[in-house]
């Protein structure tokens, strides 16, 4: 199968590179992580032989993440968040003409995948995740322990320096490709990758991200087929964190593979294949029409702090007048970051987002916006699945949504740790405002206040 050229998809005002090969009754998409190069991954004669197989019974879509190999490149401040980056993998398929896909993703390419199936279950078919975690910071049952965060930022640094470099590379070659311990080909060849795939300073951005991003809270609202493949011998990632992933998953089957090669395309890759074929091809699918009734959102709720008393003060038409004016900046700010108003509920809001940082600074602005008009708002998110019923939501992300607002303080934004912890990469920053029980919702929760 020849290699392909890169085209591209527009997504805003980025452009995405992306390559098909294959011509098989499923269309798949494979997801890596930030080492990736849509055209150069083809001069290594074992990925160019991966990508063969898959394209003979399915038509294999590659991509190359914004900020990565072939597409727009951004500094390291301005790296996308999951909820950003989902929308260029759905610019692609729709620029390829492919309404529902299979996705195959690679380490944090896999928590892109997660992220999409939760968003959008209409458009994938199925999802199989392979040496993937929740959060490269999760403290297992073996008591891992991790570097504080200025530690960790100074180890992100020196690899940033080292990274693409062979001399410095060959001890991280050792442990992400042991079949191929002293490969001089393979290891000029990863290196040279890694050099096109990111520049120094974009790789300590993406590292940053990866160590602070947390899917664990959106697995529960995946509910396309999934499977999890994870080698039983991987040293980067050990084989835990694969069955901890898959019994965070409604309904994953787990499948251990042998050896102990990070990159999918290395080593014995023929149970990956088989696995993974019978798997895409042979999963019962349900019809776009179900799945789409369930998924992934953040929901915001907002209240009007004491509307009562401001009613009696002002009186019926000056509180009205009021009340219209604060309508109107709600909508106004829902339609500027892609909110869906569900319904209005006394004084305020319910609607929600696909992702959860536009969320978060459509809450922000609103209540900065309405003290001009004399009142003051308290909003509060969080981001779970939620059913859509008709024109409404139901389900415990509402409540957890509705429970977080009553605990925020005046012009205060209050969100739940899911939330903080899928932004990673939006700018947003926030401060721990402890933790609390919630009424009528099991379990404590940590909720962090918006400070930025």
């Amino acid at each position: 199968m020849d290699a392909p050229r890169a085209s591209y998809a527009v997504n805003g005002d980025t452009a995405i590179a992306y390559g098909v090969t294959g011509d098989g009754p499923v269309d798949l998409v494979y997801i890596q992580g930030f080492v990736s190069h849509v055209e150069l991954m083809w001069e290594c004669r074992q990925a160019a032989a991966f990508f063969d197989r898959i394209g003979r019974w399915a038509r294999l879509i590659t991509i190359d993440r914004r900020g990565i190999g072939m597409s727009d490149r951004f500094s390291a401040d301005r790296l996308p968040p999951l909820e950003v980056a989902a929308t260029d993998i759905l610019a692609v398929m729709d620029a390829v003409g492919s309404e529902r896909v299979a996705i195959l993703g690679h380490h944090e390419g896999g928590q892109l995948g997660a992220m999409l199936s939760a968003l959008h279950p209409e458009r994938v078919r199925t999802l199989s995740l392979i040496e993937t975690t929740t959060n490269w910071r999760v403290v297992s049952d073996e008591g891992d322990i991790w570097p504080s965060d200025e530690e960790l930022a100074a180890e992100i640094a020196g690899f940033g320096r080292a990274f693409g470099q062979p001399s410095e590379q060959q001890k991280l070659f050792e442990l992400t490709a042991p079949s191929h311990a002293g490969d001089g080909d393979l290891y000029r060849f990863l290196s040279k990758l890694e050099r096109y795939a990111a520049s120094p300073s974009s790789t300590v951005g993406f590292l940053t991200l990866l160590f602070h991003t947390d899917i664990t809270g959106i697995l529960d609202a995946i509910h396309v087929p999934t499977q999890v493949l994870h080698r039983v011998e991987d040293r980067l990632l050990p084989v835990r964190y694969g069955r901890q992933l898959a019994a965070s998953i409604p309904g994953a089957s787990f499948v251990e593979l042998s050896g102990g090669d990070w990159w999918p395309f290395l080593g014995d890759t023929e149970p990956l294949h088989a696995a993974l074929e019978t798997f895409v091809l042979g999963a019962p699918v349900p019809p776009p029409s179900v799945a789409a009734t369930r998924a992934l959102a953040t929901v915001l709720v907002t209240d009007i702090v004491d509307s009562t008393g401001h009613a009696a003060r002002a009186g019926d038409d000056p509180w009205s007048d009021v009340r219209r004016r604060h309508d109107d900046i709600v909508r106004r700010h829902l339609a500027e970051e892609g909110g869906v108003e569900v319904k209005t509920m006394g004084d305020g809001f319910l609607a929600t987002f696909e992702g959860p940082a536009a969320a978060v600074r459509c809450a922000s602005r609103i209540a900065a916006d309405v003290r001009e008009l004399g009142v003051e708002i308290r909003a509060g998110l969080h981001a779970g699945e939620v059913t859509f019923e008709g024109g409404d939501i139901a389900g415990i992300a509402v409540s957890i949504a509705s429970r977080v607002t009553a605990m925020a303080a005046p012009s205060e934004v209050l969100v739940s740790q899911t939330v903080r912890d899928l932004v990673a990469g939006s700018g947003l920053t926030f401060e721990d405002a402890g933790e609390h029980e919630l009424k009528g919702v099991p379990d404590r929760w940590r909720l962090f206040r918006v400070t930025s």
